[in-house]
């Protein structure tokens, strides 16, 4: 014990000393934080950051406003100002089942169980909505991660009602004193109803940030003016108040999307698609195009293609294995057949090679090791004119011309836009090829074998023989109106002079033959009566499985009617249609004779 003492003493360890210097140090601590306190409290008041964080730019986060002021997408019109498609308000049903969902005087704003049977019986009635399914939505249930579940939603038949349901609902709803049903709005693209040149007009659908976006036609090529840009609206809040701090507002003003007016006539649209529903439900053909232009100006008036689907509920897209998704008038190429032989007399005329009473062999003529033959499997119809020829659809005619201008010919296929883009506007579009390698290849293209085209190309071709000489690129845009009412007006555009204006009036008068020459015409079908319609048909072999079939046809049609003062051309193809009892004329004027008269009624 002493040895303890002695050496507490030699060490000044006493319980005074040890106090003080622990106080001492307490005293440094405190001193340091405190210094530590201030010089970070300095950093902060200085550079207004913690941990690299803005104060200011937090502060602004809890009591500033931001929200976007969204575009409304333009709308799609026809030509006389009727709207096709056009944004409206949609809204869908949801429940509330959280038990906590009440107001500041304890009304219970969630669904109870004893309303569940009378809302099942409401969803019924209004909205079709099985009473199974509201039931089983309505009872309490946990989700993936084993969470109360405090919303629910009721299926498809519960989204895109329109406001007129809404109110009912919620009328309803109001008179049993029923709580916890609400509606959420919703913005919707409303499409003009059914087939309504579904595969032009297109549709839309919400990308990844909830944005329309143009899916094809129209919606889709002319997306970006349709978008238009969203605006923006922010401000502060007054922190003790709530309200809007003054001088904090700031807008940048939504730029709406453009109207963009179409060529199309719905009257016209309407009975064109109501023609090729009742040819599709009688005949079954693999698929048709259709197209009725205006001569003078190149803007289509009415087109459609079977398949099709229904623009307000895309009924025709549904089942992938089934669905066509490419626009049949723009993307896909065929054989045309016989209807390019108008062009074959049409650049013979031009270049003096045809002599419209001078007369060939019909039958047969061989090319190198090739015999082509006539559409009668080569028998012909004897000694006839080249005149004859061409209402007769002589393949042998058209040969015999190609012989007096092989390179001539070649160089008229690509100056009636052969092999070309016609620069439509949709995406998509196909060339086409010209198959030129061999002496039989360019014999062949000059009956419409041997060379693929689009039925656009067909339509601009023909606005040459219709038009004076001048082909006029085909049109499906009127006019583009801004948001602010700027009209950016969409002229007639020649792409190019083919043929000279006598010349083109000599075809039309030879196609006219097509409907009234008694013993060669072979679209008699066409003729109208008070009314001279030029044609010519075809009736094209088509290129499948590596060979030409030869049983089943593309079969087409173009009139230009009336002749002498062209106003409307009709082009259609129909493949692989049932031929029972009818000829494919027959069908196909079903169509064009009908649409024809009744857009020639409305002019006058």
């Amino acid at each position: 014990m002493k040895k303890i003492k002695g050496i507490i003493k030699n060490h000044n360890l006493s319980t005074i000393k040890n106090r003080k210097r622990v106080g001492v140090i307490i005293l440094f601590l405190t001193m340091l934080i405190f210094l530590l306190f201030t010089i970070r409290l300095s950093y902060i008041l200085i550079t207004g950051k913690v941990a690299g964080i803005s104060l200011s730019e937090k502060t602004k986060e809890l009591y500033e406003v931001h929200e976007t002021l969204e575009a409304r997408r333009g709308s799609i019109l026809d030509k006389d100002g009727n709207v096709l498609v056009e944004d409206s308000s949609a809204f869908s049903l949801y429940a509330i089942l959280d038990e906590n969902y009440t107001d500041l005087e304890g009304n219970k704003l969630y669904v109870q169980e004893k309303d569940w049977p009378t809302i099942a019986e409401i969803f019924e009635k209004y909205v079709k909505i099985e009473k199974e399914l509201t039931l089983k939505q309505l009872k309490p249930s946990v989700n993936k991660e084993g969470k109360q579940v405090t919303t629910v939603e009721f299926g498809t038949n519960g989204k895109n009602l329109n406001f007129e349901t809404k109110r009912t609902i919620e009328e309803e709803l109001k008179k049993k004193k029923i709580s916890g049903i609400y509606f959420r709005e919703e913005k919707k693209r409303a499409y003009q109803v059914g087939n309504f040149a579904s595969y032009f007009i297109g549709y839309t659908n919400q990308d990844d940030k909830g944005n329309e976006q143009g899916v094809m036609g129209i919606e889709e090529a002319y997306n970006d003016k349709l978008s238009g840009q969203n605006g923006s609206r922010s401000y502060e809040k007054n922190s003790a108040f709530g309200d809007v701090k003054p001088g904090s507002a700031k807008e940048k003003k939504r730029v709406d999307g453009s109207d963009i007016y179409t060529t199309l006539d719905s009257n016209l649209q309407f009975y064109l698609e109501e023609l090729l529903n009742d040819a599709v439900q009688k005949y079954q053909p693999e698929h048709i195009t259709a197209t009725l232009m205006e001569a003078k100006t190149g803007n289509i008036l009415a087109t459609s293609q079977r398949p099709s689907f229904e623009l307000d509920t895309r009924k025709g897209l549904e089942d992938p294995n089934t669905a066509r998704w490419s626009n049949i008038l723009v993307e896909d190429v065929y054989e045309p057949g016989s209807t390019m032989k108008s062009m074959m007399v049409a650049s013979a005329i031009e270049e003096n090679k045809f002599s419209e009473n001078e007369q060939f062999l019909s039958g047969n003529i061989k090319i190198d090791d090739t015999q082509i033959n006539d559409w009668n499997n080569g028998v012909g119809e004897g000694n006839m004119t080249f005149r004859q020829g061409l209402a007769w659809s002589s393949n042998v005619g058209m040969v015999t011309l190609q012989e007096r201008m092989p390179d001539l010919w070649q160089e008229y296929l690509k100056k009636f836009g052969f092999g070309q883009s016609t620069n439509f506007g949709l995406t998509g579009e196909a060339t086409g090829e010209i198959q030129n390698k061999t002496t039989v290849d360019r014999a062949m293209t000059s009956y419409g074998q041997g060379i693929s085209v689009t039925h656009l190309q067909m339509l601009q071709a023909y606005t040459a023989i219709a038009n004076g000489g001048e082909m006029l690129k085909p049109n499906m845009i009127s006019k583009v109106v801004s948001s602010n009412g700027k009209e950016t007006i969409i002229q007639p555009e020649v792409v190019g002079t083919p043929i000279s204006s006598e010349t083109a009036g000599k075809v039309l008068e030879y196609m006219k033959d097509v409907t009234i020459d008694p013993k060669y015409g072979m679209g008699k079908e066409y003729a109208m009566d008070g009314i001279n319609v030029s044609a010519k048909t075809g009736t094209a072999e088509f290129f499948e499985n590596g060979i030409y079939q030869k049983q089943e046809y593309l079969h087409s049609v173009v009139t230009i009617t009336p002749t002498e003062d062209p106003k409307y051309i009709f082009y259609m193809t129909l493949k692989k249609p049932l031929l029972q009892g009818v000829t494919a004329n027959d069908i196909i004027s079903e169509v064009s004779n009908n649409l024809v008269k009744r857009a020639m009624v409305a002019r006058d």
